[in-house]
């Protein structure tokens, strides 16, 4: 009975670490959250605004997201050539490798955006998602959805592929079952009890989980479907409308640097990943900043309906103009037009003025 008890206190002092990384977090990160958090409050939900709109911003993500993290990796297939791979048009110039990594990518991420209110973060779930990742790789066969059985390492990767530098060490392969385990056992008390801001425990996981590297291959890209599920069940729901893995291809050398001056520090006294939370907030808010423009006036092609920007077009041009008059000039039915102005009046486009008979909208 005395070393069960002893057992579980070491566990509880392990995850009590993981805690103390983001306790004493500096001024310029929290002033990041609340950013991040300010401008998801200006997000129009995804119900609000037309479904054929958001599933080509969708899709269009869906390309350059694979696109980037792939790349990343040492992949070299453009945005171009993975749409055409994924509408089924046979691209010679590339390996098979290249081809499977991007396919499976793009269908994890697909099943992330389109189910993440399903999918419940767990072992199975990460074990599952990296077999869905490489289940298109041959020479992944035998290690997919498996911890590592051989130490890896980390490598700085350049844009042809090959490797410039070791970035670090990852944890000795006799150890990274059970401290995968810790790590997602704290993260999942940490999100249920709100204790800390959900984006400080994604960014405490993410620098954690790519130190320990539990998977022979495929952990970066991994992390970054992570990212984005967490970021989503975070309520960060224009998630799927920006690509996250774009902005880290543009700055990668500062997404190596950032892990890599983080993750020396982890294991140690004094530990401080603010470096690589720094650098994951600074993305994540140039990400909600990039949404929340999509809803600006230069943007406004891409939120609207082909109706809805009608009726916005012709607001534009007249001024000021009711309901009757949109309906007489345009030829579009009553219903839409009504539609058309709640949506408009939402994404905080137009304003009403006067009640009843004698209302009137006009552009802001």
């Amino acid at each position: 009975m005395m070393k069960n008890t002893k057992k579980k206190t070491e566990k509880l002092t392990i995850l009590d670490n993981f805690s103390k990384r983001i306790e004493n977090i500096p001024a310029n990160i929290v002033s990041k959250i609340a950013k991040i958090d300010e401008l998801k409050g200006q997000w129009i939900s995804g119900a609000r605004l037309s479904p054929q709109v958001l599933g080509r911003l969708k899709r269009s993500v869906l390309i350059t997201s694979t696109g980037a993290s792939t790349r990343i990796e040492g992949a070299r297939l453009t945005d171009v050539d993975i749409e055409k791979l994924m509408r089924g048009i046979n691209i010679q110039k590339f390996t098979d490798r290249d081809k499977q990594e991007v396919k499976g990518y793009y269908e994890l991420l697909e099943n992330v955006f389109n189910s993440w209110r399903d999918l419940k973060f767990n072992e199975s779930l990460i074990k599952h998602f990296h077999k869905e990742l490489l289940k298109f790789t041959d020479k992944d066969k035998g290690h997919r959805g498996e911890y590592k059985k051989i130490d890896n390492k980390v490598h700085m990767i350049d844009k042809s592929g090959q490797s410039i530098g070791i970035l670090f060490n990852t944890t000795p392969t006799y150890l990274t079952s059970s401290q995968t385990k810790d790590l997602i056992e704290w993260t999942q008390k940490s999100l249920e009890e709100s204790k800390y801001h959900r984006l400080l425990v994604i960014g405490s996981f993410l620098v954690e989980f790519l130190k320990i590297h539990p998977f022979s291959d495929g952990n970066g890209r991994l992390s970054r479907v992570l990212t984005n599920l967490l970021l989503l069940q975070a309520g960060y729901l224009y998630i799927p409308y920006i690509s996250h893995e774009k902005l880290i291809e543009d700055n990668k050398p500062d997404y190596y640097v950032a892990l890599r001056v983080s993750q020396k520090t982890i294991g140690f006294k004094k530990e401080n990943i603010n470096v690589w939370l720094d650098f994951f907030l600074s993305i994540t808010l140039k990400q909600s900043h990039m949404a929340v423009k999509l809803l600006s006036k230069e943007n406004i092609e891409k939120i609207l309906s082909e109706k809805q920007l009608i009726v916005w077009q012709y607001i534009e041009k007249v001024k000021k103009t009711s309901t009757g008059g949109i309906v007489n000039d345009t030829n579009i039915a009553r219903p839409t037009v009504k539609q058309a102005l709640k949506t408009l009046l939402k994404l905080k486009k137009i304003e009403r003025v006067g009640l009843g008979r004698s209302t009137r909208y006009r552009k802001i």
